[in-house]
């Protein structure tokens, strides 16, 4: 027996789960210090998806959270949630990429890796474990929970084991969908911990309300380490409250050893925070209840709602829900963690709302059946599998998916350019390139105009006068766009001035509209383009099959799919429509010669929305 350590989520997974990812780190600034004073095992703070968060909604760059997260919480060791060799993005990138991610993300702050692959495939693992090692960073192993025929305790053990010998310093049993139950966990953590002696660290989702008390069993049989948040962002789909936890183990052998009343405190400002965002408590609904029937984690499930929303479709949410397990079941049960969320989500929802099943299927669903991601956990069935791929031979087992991304750091250096001006920055261009690309060409211009200045004459010291830091970064908008030449805010003894080096006004980048990360289908929009009275009657439409962002390259810096003029053949690629992180591509019906591309690269586009007429 020995006192349980706790890990605060509040930071990543909290906000994630509950605020669609939406923190400012101005949110965070004026209680990191108290929090870093708690004494918690770690503050997970970054990872996830954070990252193209940060780019997509926020104007914040990730890797200066990070820093700004370190600076003001220099005690207590930051974490990270990284997918493996997928890292932080959604596909995978070469060991190169990872390596040089890996070293970055620890030389910034982070000490903790908890590393999972979607498909429990240890190969996309292994390069991300070699660089954490070589960083000196901690190297958590986490294992994908799920339920389904092919996966048992004794596989979990295997896979375990795996981790250990790839030198894993703690294992971690995340249960992402909140679909662990207390006897299980307490199975579960035992028979692992027999097997592996590595400390065991629990992560539950309050989803279906079991999470405390498989908390309290996996801490009877031997888990060391519990994920918890502060109350104001916890339970429903985030996990349990620290308070609630501390309070539990208090006089025990498992004591924290922690100070409620400083957790209290700290809960306070949140729930101002809250309050201020308006944004909904945690709560557990029959919908989530029903997780341990449907088994959709709860982000998956308001991704699902919010796809549905869109398409005034909500009336159809059971039959997605019906659909989910079909489909999970078809491609070999893969666990339902990102991607494999979004891939085996899309996938449902195109087969409900075309009522067609499998006849719209994502470049990431193929790339799945072909064993891009990795290995499928169960048999994946034959005639999907010939109705999507055809004679397309599946990827040898012997071969690493990770080691077919070959695209280096040098590569994506080159084509970012000058754009770039740290290590830092390039890797964000080479895990999301279209986001990372409009964020550097807007502060290119925003870092030299305006010069954001604060507590340089000694007028700040304290951190109870933090300001807020999104209205600063409004407040720099506005002088970038305006004829203004300074701007200068006193309040009591904080001063805070914001200069650019001339009157002249300096325009904003345009901006790339990305869409959020929901798809699916929509009432058709209105043509864009010329009216159609003016085209001939020969023109024929390829037209948007679902709500999303048009790409008429699959990358930044490559060539476009196809030009006005262009003869295309049946079956090619047209475009990209990317939706709920999925690129889609788009294929010519037959063959045609291109005669108007209406849309724009990087425009938002509904369902309906002609993309291209063909003769």
């Amino acid at each position: 027996m020995q006192p349980v350590h706790i890990t605060d989520t509040t930071l990543r997974d909290a906000h994630q789960s509950l605020w669609a990812t939406r923190m400012e780190i101005g949110d965070m600034l004026p209680i990191l210090s108290k929090m870093d004073s708690v004494g918690y095992w770690s503050l997970e703070a970054w990872g996830g998806a954070t990252f193209d968060t940060c780019l997509r909604f926020l104007d914040e760059n990730p890797w200066e959270r990070l820093r700004t997260i370190k600076k003001h919480c220099p005690k207590t060791p930051l974490q990270m949630l990284t997918r493996g060799q997928n890292l932080v993005g959604y596909h995978h990138y070469s060991d190169d990429i990872v390596n040089r991610f890996t070293a970055a993300s620890k030389r910034n702050g982070v000490h903790v890796f908890r590393v999972f692959d979607a498909l429990n495939d240890i190969r996309n693992i292994e390069a991300s474990a070699r660089a954490i090692k070589d960083c000196g960073g901690h190297f958590e192993g986490a294992i994908s929970y799920t339920i389904s025929p092919v996966h048992t305790i004794d596989s979990y053990i295997e896979y375990a084991l795996a981790l250990r010998d790839l030198g894993a310093d703690t294992i971690c049993i995340k249960d992402m969908a909140g679909m662990l139950t207390p006897f299980r966990a307490e199975r579960m953590v035992a028979a692992i911990k027999e097997e592996v002696d590595l400390p065991i660290h629990l992560h539950c989702h309050y989803i279906g309300g079991m999470a405390p008390m498989n908390y309290l069993k996996g801490v009877e049989a031997g888990a060391s380490i519990i994920d918890t948040a502060v109350v104001s962002l916890a339970f429903g789909n985030s996990q349990p409250a620290g308070e609630m936890l501390v309070a539990a183990l208090k006089e025990s052998p498992y004591d924290t050893g922690l100070d409620l009343d400083l957790l209290f405190e700290i809960a306070h400002y949140w729930e101002d925070v809250r309050e201020k965002k308006n944004v909904k408590r945690g709560f557990t609904s029959l919908l989530s209840m029903e997780v341990f029937s449907h088994q959709v984690p709860g982000g998956m499930m308001s991704n699902l709602v919010s796809q549905l929303e869109q398409q005034k479709a909500l009336d159809r949410l059971d039959d997605v829900l019906n659909e989910i397990p079909k489909v999970r079941a078809e491609v070999g049960y893969p666990p339902l963690v990102t991607p494999m969320s979004q891939i085996v989500g899309t996938q449902a929802v195109l087969n409900v709302l075309t009522g067609k099943r499998w006849s719209i299927v994502p470049q990431e669903m193929k790339d799945y059946l072909r064993g891009l991601y990795g290995q499928a956990p169960g048999p994946v069935n034959k005639e999907i599998y010939q109705q999507v791929l055809g004679d397309i031979v599946p990827l040898d087992p012997s071969v690493r998916p990770g080691s077919l991304a070959t695209q280096t750091f040098d590569d994506f250096a080159e084509e970012i350019g000058d754009l770039a001006h740290s290590e830092e920055d390039v890797l964000m261009y080479a895990l999301f390139p279209n986001e990372a690309r409009t964020y550097l060409e807007n502060h290119q211009k925003g870092a030299e105009s305006a010069v954001f200045m604060m507590g340089t004459e000694g007028q700040i010291s304290r951190e109870e006068e933090a300001v807020d830091v999104g209205q600063i970064r409004d407040l720099i908008r506005t002088l970038e766009t305006s004829d203004v030449a300074e701007v200068v805010i006193e309040e009591g003894d904080t001063k805070i001035t914001l200069r650019k080096p001339s009157a002249s006004p300096i325009p904003t980048a345009p901006v790339v509209t990305q869409s959020a990360p929901e798809a699916a289908f929509a009432s058709p929009a209105s043509h864009v383009g010329a009216p159609e009275s003016s085209r001939p009657s020969t023109w024929k439409t390829v037209i948007a099959p679902m709500v999303g962002t048009f790409y008429a390259s699959p990358s930044p810096e490559a060539p476009v799919y196809c030009s006005v003029g262009d003869c295309v053949e049946a079956g090619n690629a047209l475009c990209i429509v990317e939706a709920m992180k999925l690129m889609n591509e788009i294929e010519m019906p037959e063959m045609g010669v291109i005669k108007e591309i209406p849309v724009s690269n990087g425009e938002a586009v509904e369902y309906g929305t002609v993309l291209f007429y063909y003769e």
